[in-house]
């Protein structure tokens, strides 16, 4: 856990927008932004959420904010949300990609519909409000910060929708990452091992309803908070890849280095899935 108090001024009065603010990470990544003095623009599609977020940060942090509905599948929506944001604002100088979805399901007995929502939620938002925020991010040498997970490299069984629609933003960003080389914007892919959030409670499964047995946790469980802050410095010193997991890692070196191994022994487990 990290305890240490890390004081920066890199963020004070930036522009800082975070999709899918109201809870989980997201609700820490604007609470450890408002804390360090930048304004905020944030996207959920829980008005009366956001509505009591947006007033708790300008009574405990003394921010502005911008809080807008905002369903970051549907392209003109997000068009409309970010060009208020930079009209109010005068632009964008952080794009934190947060906001996802996802799915307990085997991929046979999963409905068509549950793989384009999880990919218009997770992929296609991301991309839709990368493209909106983009010639803001070029103007202020801003950054993009990327959610992605454990899945964005090795597999877990029965979110094959969700991993895709990790691998896919890695494709993405890994990709814009290269285009934008000397334009001053920087692209960071985040990989959060577990952490305790709303998601799991909320997964869908095979015929696109909720879950009624949230997704169960495996091994180290990082805090919101914690999860932030390590996102947060990650993002003043610019990086380009935060795995923020002693899980992770080894997920990682075990599916590059020995991938039969990591399939029989680690994705079982890693899923929290027992197969006979």
């Amino acid at each position: 856990m990290i305890r240490k108090v890390f004081v920066s001024k890199v963020f004070e009065r930036k522009v800082v927008l975070v999709t899918g603010a109201c809870a989980g990470i997201g609700r820490a990544l604007a609470q450890r932004f408002a804390q360090a003095g930048a304004r905020l623009v944030l996207l959920d599609l829980d008005q009366a959420a956001l509505d009591s977020l947006a007033q708790h940060l300008r009574d405990h942090h003394n921010v502005e904010v911008l809080a807008l509905r905002c369903d970051v599948a549907e392209a003109a929506v997000v068009e409309a949300a970010v060009a208020l944001a930079v009209e109010q604002f005068g632009g964008i100088d952080l794009l934190i990609n947060n906001a996802g979805i996802t799915h307990r399901s085997r991929f046979a007995d999963t409905d068509l519909a549950v793989f384009q929502r999880i990919m218009q939620v997770n992929y296609f938002g991301a991309l839709h409000c990368t493209r909106a925020a983009l010639p803001s991010l070029l103007a202020r040498r801003g950054q993009i910060v990327v959610l992605s997970s454990l899945s964005g490299f090795a597999p877990m069984l029965d979110r094959s929708a969700y991993n895709a629609s990790k691998h896919a933003l890695h494709g993405l960003f890994e990709t814009l990452r290269l285009e934008l080389a000397g334009s001053g914007v920087n692209v960071m892919l985040v990989c959060p091992g577990f952490t305790a959030t709303d998601i799991r409670k909320k997964a869908l499964v095979g015929d696109g309803s909720v879950t009624a047995q949230p997704i169960p946790f495996v091994g180290k469980v990082n805090a919101p908070q914690d999860t932030a802050e390590a996102i947060y410095r990650a993002a003043v010193r610019r990086k380009r890849l935060l795995i923020h997991s002693n899980v992770n890692w080894l997920a990682r070196l075990l599916a590059r280095l020995s991938p039969r191994l990591f399939e029989r022994w680690l994705v079982p487990r890693l899923s929290g899935v027992v197969r006979r």
